[in-house]
């Protein structure tokens, strides 16, 4: 079922348009240090691993601003990155929840999909189960389940709580995750993958 949204573009450009809404949000806010210090753009380039060959080119860059007044750097929370990994947020969110199984095969089939080795989607599986779990994000947003997730079962647990059919799980959660995709909004030591 999740396997046909690594090459589907559909979910990929909802992504753009919900992190543009994150920057116009963050921008209009203006620079938290210098009340009125109006935010330019300071974008800056990434090269994302892991989405279809029809990546839309806005994949290219991050949105980042600047403060006119003081030079603080604002980067506002985003649904297509996972922090500062080179695979998109999507792809290490379903990469994780389809490699939950017991099948090799389906390590394999993953590896051959995304172009992903088995070390990294076991760092990544490591990420969830024991970095995660420890973030100062998780702890504080764990308790808005009525029924506890189980760590153990992370990511796939997770993303079971968000309702929808297909892509609408799968954006929620990274809605729910994108605070940790910013300095400002998280405390998380980042394990590079």
């Amino acid at each position: 079922m999740y396997t046909t949204l690594f090459t589907d573009g559909t979910l990929f450009d909802a992504l753009i348009a919900i992190d543009q809404d994150l920057a116009a949000t963050a921008q209009a806010g203006g620079c938290r240090r210098c009340p009125g210090g109006r935010l330019h753009h300071g974008d800056y380039p990434r090269k994302p691993r892991g989405g279809p060959a029809t990546l839309p080119a806005a994949y290219e860059r991050r949105t980042s601003f600047c403060c006119a007044r003081c030079r603080k750097r604002v980067t506002p929370p985003s649904v297509r990155f996972l922090g500062r990994r080179v695979y998109l947020g999507a792809i290490v969110v379903l990469a994780c929840v389809l490699r939950q199984g017991p099948t090799p095969w389906r390590v394999a089939r993953l590896g051959e999909v995304l172009g992903v080795s088995r070390d990294t989607l076991a760092r990544w599986h490591r990420w969830w189960r024991d970095v995660f779990v420890r973030t100062a994000f998780w702890k504080a947003a764990r308790g808005r389940f009525a029924r506890p997730v189980d760590e153990a079962d992370l990511p796939r647990d997770l993303l079971t709580r968000f309702p929808g059919e297909v892509i609408a799980p799968i954006v929620a959660m990274l809605r729910f995750l994108s605070p940790l995709t910013t300095a400002s909004g998280s405390t998380m030591s980042e394990a590079r993958a």
